[in-house]
């Protein structure tokens, strides 16, 4: 007869939010419970265990050795059971009551909305959420089970993904920019001297330091729309997908820069199914439709 556990799922999960949150009542804020409970549940696993998992420093709790330790396989334990859950609901309910799909920004807008129209034929009564993810936070929408599908130029580590398509990223200003004024092939030293417009990493552990290019101006917005609005006034310019500008090229409110190297990226995209081997139907036949709808509209684009 297996052991019964001494530690419960709840208490884990009091771990886990101590250390993300930086301190007992932030977590306890994030939890929804009282700071005193919050203690409680982390003082009885150390109790338990016989064991410190976090030292105080300052006003902050950090992890020890051992806690860090604790901490991962916690947060192992808790996607697991989170996981089983969402599973047997799926089991027990034929399609989902509800799917979450992390789209990068730089998936044509257009596409998924399509797919997601001809999934709703099939099950009308499925809701979906789509969260419209940038850098970091397309993997923490996978890692905290938020996603069911995601669609991201990063496969983070855990997960496969199959490439979907590439994607061009095009290097814009207004036409008016003094970028384009110097009538000459550009460096990376002429970009240094204007402002950078880029889109803010949606993950809550975002790594500010991860950007496209050194530069002394920048300003990073929280929309793609906002960003575009921002280029096409001439405030500075920025790398963006080309499917997503596609109509202010047309029209000239904005212009391919000359640079002598990069002025065109190429970004592969990759489906990932969080959880091939407890999908739904409702996933499965989303994760279908995604592929062929792309597969129709890129025709000689994806590459292998």
């Amino acid at each position: 007869m297996a052991e019964v556990p001494h530690i419960s799922l709840e208490q884990w999960r009091s771990l886990i939010a101590v250390v993300e949150a930086g301190g007992y009542a932030q977590a306890a804020e994030r939890l929804h419970k009282s700071q005193s409970a919050v203690t409680y549940a982390v003082q009885k696993i150390e109790s338990l265990l016989d064991l410190k998992a976090f030292e105080i420093q300052g006003r902050k709790a950090v992890l020890t050795p051992t806690g860090q330790m604790l901490y991962r396989r916690a947060l192992a334990l808790v996607n697991e059971a989170n996981e089983l859950e969402r599973a047997a609901k799926n089991l027990s309910a034929g399609w989902e009551a509800e799917i979450g799909i992390a789209a990068e920004i730089i998936f044509p807008n257009w596409l998924l909305l399509d797919c997601l129209n001809s999934f709703g034929a099939e099950s009308p009564q499925t809701r979906i959420e789509v969260i419209e993810s940038v850098l970091s936070g397309t993997a923490e929408a996978l890692l905290t089970g938020k996603a069911d599908l995601a669609i991201t130029p990063h496969i983070p580590p855990g997960f496969f993904g199959d490439l979907l398509m590439r994607t061009p990223v095009v290097a814009v200003a207004a036409p008016d920019h003094p970028l384009h004024k110097l009538d000459r092939p550009l460096t990376q030293r002429d970009l240094r001297n204007h402002r950078h417009i880029t889109v803010r990493d949606t993950g809550s552990q975002r790594d500010r330091r991860a950007m496209i290019i050194e530069v002394e101006q920048r300003w990073t917005l929280s929309h793609i729309a906002t960003s575009v609005e921002a280029l096409c006034a001439g405030y500075g310019f920025s790398w963006l997908p080309e499917e997503r500008i596609r109509r202010e090229l047309q029209d000239g409110r904005l212009k391919p820069l000359p640079l002598k190297a990069g002025q065109q990226r190429w970004l592969d995209l990759y489906l990932i199914v969080a959880d091939p081997d407890f999908a739904g139907p409702g996933v499965k036949r989303l994760a279908e439709i995604i592929r062929a709808r792309v597969a129709g509209a890129c025709a000689g684009v994806k590459q292998a």
